[in-house]
């Protein structure tokens, strides 16, 4: 089985290449606790998407110290690597988005795949929960992991999650939104309309730890023509989303399950969450989770 980590991110809020800031005691980042973990669930391969100009630094990073332990392999997320009529404007800076991000690892992806943000730190049931599914005999392997709103929030400010929306286990929608606490309630604010709504801490949220199988590779480039086509006149903030086009591919048919975990998610969407995922780390270690050196 074969994990994809989607790195090419540009951490504004955070204030840096937050991908490689050190939550470990010896420099681990959250990136080799989220491939050690993937390991322990069976997966065997791990292709970063990362920016060009990080290659080196992840290489000698992240690379070096995973090499021994599983296959590795990189994919560059490039401006250019769009339909041939999208003429770029010179006011772009961002890439244009998780779905285009995924869809530059086609070649390297062979099989059933796990999709994960570097910056997250996913909890290891989540990554038996998505083995699992990857190894059952469902024909669409297409699924989003669902988090407890609960286990994801921040007290240090608004965190970007998809409220998901499912029957019986099938996702219907993901609503892209911005959640905050406010007093002891979350409140959700839709990223699309703008409409405010509560969410239940024990509602799920999607954290982009998502599943797929190689069909997603041609369904996204069918979709990011169409994409392009409908946003000629916004390409300098129009942003290509995976949740979104996992609802496209509901409509054409695709089931998309809804697989629940009980993890406690971790995550730097600020700097002052930092402290607070080194301490969460450093009790795992002393709980017997992880090893104090995670590779020696």
């Amino acid at each position: 089985m074969e994990l994809l980590i989607m790195a090419a991110g540009m951490g504004s809020r955070f204030g840096g290449l937050k991908q490689i800031e050190p939550v470990g005691p010896n420099g681990e980042f959250i990136i080799d606790y989220s491939v050690y973990d993937a390991k322990k669930a069976g997966f065997d391969k791990v292709v970063f998407i990362i920016k060009e100009e990080n290659y080196e630094l992840f290489k000698e990073t992240i690379g070096k110290r995973v090499e021994p332990h599983m296959e590795v392999d990189y994919v560059f997320q490039k401006m250019e690597d769009i339909p041939e009529f999208v003429n770029i404007p010179e006011t772009r800076v961002k890439p244009w988005g998780t779905a285009q991000a995924i869809y530059e690892a086609k070649d390297k992806i062979t099989g059933p795949f796990l999709v994960i943000n570097a910056d997250d730190f996913y909890g290891r049931d989540s990554y038996f929960v998505a083995r699992d599914f990857l190894q059952s005999d469902v024909e669409d392997k297409y699924s989003t992991i669902g988090y407890k709103a609960k286990n994801t929030m921040t007290k240090n400010g608004s965190v970007k999650r998809g409220v998901i929306k499912e029957d019986n286990g099938n996702l219907l929608s993901i609503t892209e939104s911005k959640l905050e606490y406010v007093s002891d309630k979350i409140i959700a604010k839709s990223l699309e309309t703008g409409n405010e709504f509560e969410v239940d801490k024990e509602d799920l949220v999607s954290m982009n730890m998502l599943t797929f199988d190689p069909s997603i590779f041609p369904f996204i480039k069918k979709r990011m023509d169409i994409f392009f086509k409908e946003n000629e006149n916004n390409l300098d903030s129009c942003e290509f989303l995976i949740p979104i086009e996992m609802e496209r591919a509901i409509e054409e048919g695709k089931k998309v399950k809804v697989l629940n975990t009980n993890a406690n998610w971790y995550g730097i969407t600020y700097r002052e969450d930092l402290e607070e995922v080194k301490n969460a780390i450093n009790e795992m270690i002393e709980r017997g989770d992880y090893p104090y050196n995670l590779w020696s």
